[in-house]
């Protein structure tokens, strides 16, 4: 197909323009904060046979999983869809996310054949369920997480589903709020219907068409240069999702082995841990978006985003596993999981392309949430806040603090304060950098944020559903990991109250002056700390990230009175503190490779007389730049200098028994 380059470019952002305004219509006409502050929401444009075509600057985590709810929606209704009508779903077994998420389309035809179409999915607030804003850390099945709208014709040529609409807005809370957002939804669609009407009328559906493929024939053939640049070969990783059972820790495991094979990549998450009846499970359109983020963002970031960009991937689950739900388990770790997705694509990535890949972003989207009502109005309030955290370091610098990760894109990471304590009963009393959170590194991770709000209204309801509060964001090269996330109350009388299980907490009962403390995690360091410039240190203390006894000890880098480095005594704290560190021989071991009891944990096996105690979380640095995270057992058989793995824990180090691994400890007890 020969297009006019001109022609095609015009094309082009004219169909990204149209996705651009429907945004705003959007942005200036939805109820909820959500929405009209954060912009959690995505749109985009789509062809008849369901590819996505433009996008703009939308939240990947909504926008790249869109292709899977429009395929549930085609196979539904294809062959009876006609002007006018307009569909909803938000099914996470059906191309969904979390039920939160709320997709529409509206297909547009011309000359009595479908043409482009719009897409919107949206936050919705609330969506029903077992606690205020629907996102509860202890739901056991789907039914506690809210309404489950399967596709339906919610407008039905031009005329509105009176019943659904009725069903819809019975089932969730703040109704007139969601119905809003609803409308703001269709007016974006109605935005796109017409200008796409203006852009036939002067272009015509051919042009419009062959560019739309040109376009997307472009962006595969770009992406795919990218991995024919990457050697052929199979990298694997793993990573731990937050789980508990009977209250104590018992992560599930996201295992990702990915194959660069040509011009295409394989990501295969088969071995990732049966799904739960607990928030740790997501569905697979979350997945397929994650592994999509992460290798386009660290092959081709600077390029367009659509269908043509997924054709050379392919992504392999399990239904009935963390990363491929199947009912009744609930689905609203969809953002963990996909964090968790893009952290272990990307650390396979560095085994292959080191130098493109920065350290572990903070991996959450950290949701906290504050719902009752207000007794001074007689109205429902909630309080929806996702503090950012910090972003890995990378080979040229230190990494963003407080900064929505690669999958959250544009959407804001701190609402107006002068709005939400306007409308809702609560006082921000803080909203800062998190001190000492970033993980150490020649380059340093970012700071996490800390935020307190404090309640005013008599009582409410507390929940949050997050993840990275025990096995932290990971470093590379040695570099050291974030921070992880913290939540407590601060009473009124300055009593604090922690959570038996952090990060998975369902409707804990707040009083009126009760402060929420929120603590993001911090970004991996990427590189040695050890060889991080003295000076960027003692600047590092200097802006309070650091106290000074942090650097010593972290950093061995000791500081003059002034604040500037002592070169000669920092050179020898740093001698001291190589010589500290705990190097093991590696072997190989027919042990079991994991625990679990409905999650499951790598295991490592040391001596006795290690010095190391038996449940310490410990990573081990190998041959490759990201660390393996596992929990320690004891082996008489062992030397006490040796640490033993199975085959397949040797390979994600990328070492032999060879080789010697850096024993870091995360929690727990033993040298570090």
């Amino acid at each position: 197909m020969t297009v006019n380059p001109i022609d095609l470019e015009v094309v082009t952002e004219s169909l990204i323009s149209i996705v651009r305004e429907m945004r705003q219509t959007i942005f200036r006409t939805a109820h909820s904060p959500v929405i009209a502050d954060a912009q959690d929401f995505s749109c985009a444009l789509f062809d008849p046979s369901g590819q996505m075509v433009a996008q703009g600057r939308d939240m990947p985590g909504h926008v790249i999983a869109m292709p899977a709810s429009v395929a549930e929606i085609f196979a539904d209704f294809a062959a009876e869809m006609r002007p006018g009508d307009l569909y909803i779903v938000n099914d996470p077994y059906r191309g969904g996310s979390h039920l939160n998420d709320v997709t529409l389309i509206s297909p547009v035809f011309v000359d009595g054949q479908m043409f482009l179409f719009p897409c919107v999915r949206m936050h919705w607030a609330d969506i029903g369920g077992m606690t205020p804003g629907s996102v509860s850390g202890q739901a056991t099945e789907i039914l506690q997480e809210g309404l489950r709208i399967p596709p339906i014709r919610l407008i039905e040529a031009g005329r509105p589903n009176r019943a659904a609409f009725d069903i819809l807005f019975a089932n969730v809370r703040m109704a007139e709020e969601r119905r809003g957002d609803l409308e703001s939804s269709i007016a974006a669609c109605h935005t796109a219907q017409r200008r796409l009407r203006e852009l036939v009328d002067r272009w015509g559906t051919a042009l419009i068409s062959d560019c739309v493929a040109a376009n997307m024939d472009r962006t595969e053939q770009r992406l795919r240069d990218m991995i024919r640049s990457l050697p052929d070969g199979t990298y694997r990783y793993e990573d731990y999702l937050d789980l508990y059972t009977d209250g104590d820790y018992d992560a599930a495991i996201v295992r990702c082995r990915l194959t660069v094979d040509g011009d295409e990549i394989e990501a295969d998450f088969r071995g990732s841990s049966t799904q739960v009846a607990a928030v740790v499970n997501s569905s697979r359109a979350m997945t397929v978006a994650g592994v999509f983020i992460a290798v386009k963002s660290a092959l081709d970031p600077g390029g367009l985003v659509n269908h043509g960009a997924f054709r050379p991937l392919r992504v392999l689950t399990e239904p009935g596993t963390v990363v491929h739900v199947s009912y009744p388990a609930p689905a609203n770790a969809h953002s963990e999981v996909r964090k968790r997705v893009i952290s272990a694509v990307m650390a396979a990535l560095s085994q292959v392309a080191p130098d493109l890949i920065a350290a572990d972003q903070f991996g959450t989207t950290f949701q906290n949430l504050i719902g009752g009502v207000d007794e001074h109005t007689g109205q429902p309030y909630l309080y929806y806040d996702y503090p950012a955290g910090g972003n890995g370091g990378f080979l040229e610098s230190d990494g963003p603090s407080a900064m929505n990760p690669v999958d959250l894109g544009d959407i804001s990471t701190i609402q107006s304060v002068e709005r939400l304590e306007t409308e809702i009963p609560i006082l921000v009393e803080a909203c800062e950098l998190r001190a000492g959170s970033c993980g150490d590194g020649t380059h340093r991770g970012g700071l996490g944020s800390r935020r307190e709000t404090r309640l005013l209204a008599s009582g409410g309801s507390y929940s949050v559903q997050t993840d990275r509060t025990t096995v932290p964001p990971y470093g590379l090269r040695h570099g050291g990991p974030g921070a992880p996330t913290v939540t407590y109350l601060r009473r009124a009388d300055g009593r604090r109250v922690d959570f038996d299980t952090p990060g998975k907490i369902a409707g804990f009962p707040m009083r009126a002056g009760d402060v929420l403390v929120m603590e993001s995690a911090g970004g991996g360091g990427w590189g040695d700390p050890l060889d991080r410039a003295p000076d960027a240190v003692a600047e590092d203390v200097r802006q309070d990230y650091l106290t000074a006894e942090e650097a010593r000890q972290r950093y061995g880098v000791a500081l003059h009175d002034d604040g500037e480095a002592d070169r000669a005594a920092t050179a020898e704290l740093r001698q001291r503190l190589r010589a500290e560190r705990n190097w093991l021989r590696l072997a190989t071991t027919d042990r079991p490779a994991y625990t679990g009891r409905r999650g499951q944990r790598r295991l490592a096996y040391v001596a006795p007389g290690s010095g190391l105690a038996e449940e310490s979380l410990v990573e081990l640095h190998g041959v490759h730049p990201a660390p393996l995270r596992a929990w320690l057992r004891h082996d008489a058989a062992l030397a006490a200098d040796e640490i033993a793995l199975d085959d397949d824990g040797m390979r994600i180090l990328g070492a032999t028994a060879e080789h010697r691994a850096y024993v870091r400890v995360l929690a727990g007890e033993g040298r570090s």
